[in-house]
């Protein structure tokens, strides 16, 4: 066990706590340590906000529980450890013809993250979360029980667990079900518009005949542009597609050091959204795409939030229910406008109303918007009560994975069952995020 200073990938709150490594997932939990208040585990650390740090409790470190169990190449059923990352999940799947059957924009998280933050990606329209697909799953708790669960076994268990924010004990392997495909290739087109009513006509016309769909939306557009972006439409290939000869798969690099200031600023942003939003004509022709290009554009920049300074950055991602999206779509991005924040990293996607199976897991039926800023300070944060109040006014709700500031208040708000959790969580488990939004709700409930 080391004491370390451990940071969530927006780098916004430094958290001092002590990281202890799991050697192995046949091992018993270690006891709390008498200093210790709590523990947590801790995978990637790919959550942007507080949702995985403990500070100045113990993080259980899973990176060690990286094994294959094993690979039904005929089903495509999977079974693994929780610290198995996706990026090794893909090497292993995507040669013998299947894939994820839903993944969020970076391959570099863990199965258990997935899980206890029950991701999702481009085609929730038609597949839903990573939880839908999850078979089974085994959970070890401080006690020294370990809980076989599944949509048929402990199943209470199982809904906690998903979505759960890794609260309710270590997520030991887990089995998931993958999805056939006929070529590691992808068929993408691109088409901009230039307002959200277009942006809706586009998610309704492509509905039933493309599995992924996503836009890039200018935030800093004015305000006779509010709304206007790029929207993308693909699906996988057929096995007898024809890839460019050239290939498609950059080489990755990595952002080396921390500049001294954020390279995010409204400058470089203007600038930046202004030739994107140009870069494409009405609509492009089909092109042919490799999977870890479209999914991951990204990770090929290793480090990249590095760009944003030593002071880090905060994404903003909330949902807002379909009967209130246009108004509330266009009331975000017109704030957003107004205040000046700099956000070139804008993603607006439409979720269907397939349910998610656990208790707290984010996606409901609707729109997210997702954009992310550098960290100024109290402008920044007081421009988010600002946005807090428009999703709470349409009935929506924030990302506890994405988050490092949103208040108790709109925390329960947005996610009413969230005492439902509170049975099955571990009494040894915490974390900052839940601290954070729970701890006073849960005070004024003892003092009654």
């Amino acid at each position: 066990m080391t004491r370390q200073t451990v940071f969530s990938w927006g780098r916004t709150a430094p958290s001092e706590s002590d990281v202890l490594t799991l050697p192995s997932r046949f091992d018993a939990l270690p006891a709390l340590a008498a200093d210790s208040p709590s523990m947590l585990p801790f995978g990637n650390g790919r959550s942007y906000g507080d949702s995985c740090l403990n500070p100045g409790g113990t993080l259980l470190s899973t990176r060690y529980l990286d094994h294959f169990i094993g690979f039904d190449a005929a089903t495509g059923a999977l079974r693994c450890e929780a610290g198995v990352l996706l990026s090794d999940i893909l090497k292993l799947i995507v040669p013998q013809g299947w894939f994820l059957p839903v993944t969020p924009g970076t391959r570099f998280v863990t199965v258990g993250g997935a899980i206890a933050n029950d991701v999702h990606g481009k085609n929730h329209l038609s597949h839903g979360t990573f939880g839908r697909h999850v078979r089974a799953l085994a959970l070890r708790r401080s006690d020294g029980a370990t809980l076989q669960c599944s949509p048929h076994e402990n199943a209470d268990w199982f809904a906690a667990t998903i979505g759960g924010l890794g609260l309710t004990g270590v997520v030991l392997w887990a089995e998931i079900q993958m999805r056939p495909i006929a070529s590691p290739w992808v068929e993408e087109q691109t088409e901009r518009f230039a307002s959200l009513d277009q942006f809706f006509a586009l998610c309704h016309a492509y509905a039933d005949t493309h599995e992924y769909t996503v836009a890039w939306i200018d935030c800093s557009a004015g305000a006779h542009r509010v709304g206007r972006g790029l929207f993308t439409r693909a699906r996988h290939a057929p096995a007898d597609a024809q890839p460019p000869r050239h290939g498609d798969r950059p080489r990755s690099r990595s952002m080396p050091f921390t500049p001294p200031f954020s390279l995010v600023n409204r400058l470089s942003v203007g600038a930046f959204n202004t030739l994107h939003y140009h870069r494409t004509g009405r609509a492009e022709p089909p092109r042919l795409t490799h999977c870890d290009t479209f999914f991951y554009p990204l990770d090929h920049i290793l480090q990249w939030h590095r760009m944003y300074g030593p002071k880090g950055f905060y994404q903003y991602q909330c949902v807002v229910p379909p009967d209130d999206a246009r108004a509330a779509l266009h009331a975000l991005l017109s704030e957003i406008g107004r205040s000046g924040a700099a956000s070139f990293l804008g993603v607006l996607k439409q979720f269907g109303p397939l349910a998610s199976p656990g208790l707290l897991s984010f996606p409901r039926e609707g729109y997210t918007l997702a954009l992310d800023f550098p960290n100024a300070g109290p402008r920044l944060h007081a421009l988010f009560e600002r946005l807090d109040a428009i999703v709470a006014g349409a009935g929506g709700r924030l990302y506890p994975a994405k988050d490092g500031r949103m208040s108790g208040a709109c925390f329960r708000a947005g996610y009413p069952q969230w005492e439902a959790l509170t049975p099955y969580i571990d009494p040894a488990f915490s974390s900052g995020f839940w601290r954070r939004v729970t701890d006073g709700a849960t005070r004024r409930e003892k003092s009654k």
